[in-house]
Formats: structure tokens, C-alpha cells, sequence
């Protein structure tokens, strides 16, 4: 029998062998080099060499303004758009699950933003941002001050902002929406019976259902916003500019790591914090919403 488990399990192993072999190549392998760059001073172009510098990198965070101007940006990047653009989610899916006329239209409308590369989307945004563009023009015709959005620090942010808000709203759409589909109509009716107006089923109804899937929406907006880096190089041009006001971590440790020279480790170690923040984040939200406990 043990000779008999031991053979089922090398065919296993080794009808999994090419998924295990990729992961360690391109997953696993990568995620510990940076965690040894991270503890090294490294030089790359010439002759290539590691000196272990131990904690080193960690302690030059401390003292580095850049990197705390680019985690005050990232956070709170974070802070407004993650719950801006789940409420926005939320709002569409109710919307388009209200059975309105011509719904399946306006699925594939407010869908469009998500198919768009994220390149070419920054670049029209960049065109609409000019301070001859488009909604400058619309300020300007009903009377509202306009901005130099690409060019002031007060505002080049918050037109990121806007732009991701924007794009990303209608993925996070789906996913209420096909979790609107399961919620029973008797609950519905059965609030109904109970004098419930349509803002109170809403409310009361709608939105606690949907908690678990609110909770993976929030998780996923957390990962992806903490690791804002093309819009932000695409607006500035990589530098993080007007005055760092755009610059992110994750773009932070692309200029440490490909822009000067001796800093691979460096940046590896800001990547390395930059995980480590990412997943307590994770952690503290999954703690405050305890969805998948009851479920």
C-alpha cells in the first residue's frame, strides 16, 4: 500500500511538474531574489556584485523624503479612490439591476472604460486635462473656474484620481451585479410587506447581502491602487512631477531601481515594504469585516 500511495503520488507531482516549474521560474523565484537584493547592495551593469549590507536598506527609508512623499501620495490615493469607487460600483449595479429599459445597453456602455488599455486611457484623459481641453472648455461654459490639472501639485493627483475612479468602477460593476442576480426576491418582498421604501431595501436589504463580495472588492481595490505606477509615469513622464505630487512607491522604486545607478537593492527593499503594507492592509480589512467567518 505505501509502495502503491508513493506512485500515485510522483504521477501527481509529475503531471503538475510544468505548473510547478513555471511558478518557481517566474513567481516564486523573482519574489526571493528581491528579498535577497533587498538585504544587498547590488551593481548590476558592468561587473556584476552583491555586498551584503543587512538591514541597511530598511534604515535608509527613514530618512529618504522622497519615499515618504511617495507613501503619503499612495495612501492617500488609496484612502479616496478604493471606497469612491466601490460606492460607484454599487451604484451601477443597483442601477442596471433595477430592470430599466435598454439595461443591456448601458451595461455594455459604462462597461467600455475596463476594456481600454491603460495607456491609451491616460492619454485621452491627458488631452481632456490640457489646459486647452475639454473640461476646461466645459468649466469654462458654465461659468466654474478652470486648472492647470497636468501642471498644478494641488490638483495633478486628483485627477488621477478621477481617471481610475472612472475606469476602474465598471469591473468592480460586474462583480455586485452578478451577486445582485442571487439575492432572493422574497427577501425583497417580504421587506416590502413590512412598509420598506426603495431606499430601505437598499439599504437594509441590498447592501448587507452583499457584504462578502463588498469585502473582496475592497481587498482588490486596496492591491491595485497601492500599486499605482502607469498613470502616474504617463502624467509626469516618470519623474513624479509637478513637484513629486504624483509620485507613488511603485514608481518611487522603478527610478530607484532602472534610473540610478547602485540602487537595485534599494528598491528591492522599498518593493519588499511596499508588500509588507499591502498585506497588512489586507489583513486589518478582512479583520474589521468578518464575512467569510459567517459564511
Amino acid at each position: 500500500m505505501r509502495k502503491k500511495a508513493w506512485c500515485e503520488a510522483g504521477t501527481g507531482y509529475l503531471l503538475l511538474s510544468p505548473t510547478l516549474f513555471v511558478l518557481l521560474l517566474f513567481i516564486i523565484g523573482p519574489i526571493l531574489f528581491a528579498i535577497f537584493l533587498a538585504f544587498h547592495k547590488v551593481q548590476l551593469l558592468g561587473t556584476t556584485t552583491f555586498e551584503f549590507v543587512g538591514f541597511d536598506n530598511f534604515k535608509r527609508m527613514t530618512g529618504d523624503l522622497r519615499a515618504k512623499i511617495a507613501l503619503w501620495n499612495t495612501v492617500k490615493y488609496v484612502v479616496i479612490v478604493v471606497p469612491c469607487q466601490t460606492m460607484l460600483a454599487l451604484v451601477l449595479a443597483a442601477t442596471l439591476n433595477a430592470g430599466l429599459k435598454g439595461q443591456k445597453f448601458f451595461r455594455i456602455v459604462y462597461f467600455l472604460p475596463t476594456l481600454t488599455s491603460s495607456a491609451v486611457l491616460t492619454l485621452i484623459f491627458m488631452w481632456m486635462y490640457n489646459q486647452n481641453g475639454l473640461i476646461n472648455d466645459l468649466l469654462q461654459a458654465v461659468g466654474l473656474p478652470t486648472y492647470n490639472w497636468l501642471g498644478d501639485p494641488k490638483v495633478a493627483l486628483n485627477a488621477i484620481m478621477v481617471m481610475n475612479i472612472w475606469s476602474t468602477a465598471p469591473f468592480f460593476m460586474v462583480i455586485y451585479l452578478a451577486a445582485l442576480q442571487d439575492i432572493p426576491d422574497s427577501l425583497y418582498e417580504a421587506a416590502e410587506l413590512d412598509g420598506a421604501n426603495a431606499i430601505q431595501k437598499f439599504w437594509y436589504v441590498t447592501v448587507p447581502y452583499l457584504r462578502p463580495v463588498t469585502s473582496f472588492v475592497v481587498i482588490m481595490g486596496l492591491i491595485g491602487t497601492f500599486q499605482l505606477f502607469d498613470q502616474s509615469y504617463i502624467f509626469s513622464a516618470g519623474s513624479g512631477g509637478p513637484n513629486n505630487s504624483t509620485l507613488t512607491v511603485v514608481l518611487l522604486i522603478y527610478q530607484y531601481a532602472f534610473k540610478t545607478l547602485g540602487t537595485m537593492g534599494y528598491a528591492a527593499a522599498l518593493a519588499f515594504a511596499l508588500a509588507i503594507i499591502i498585506l497588512i492592509a489586507t489583513l486589518v480589512q478582512r479583520r474589521f469585516s468578518k464575512e467569510e467567518s459567517l459564511y
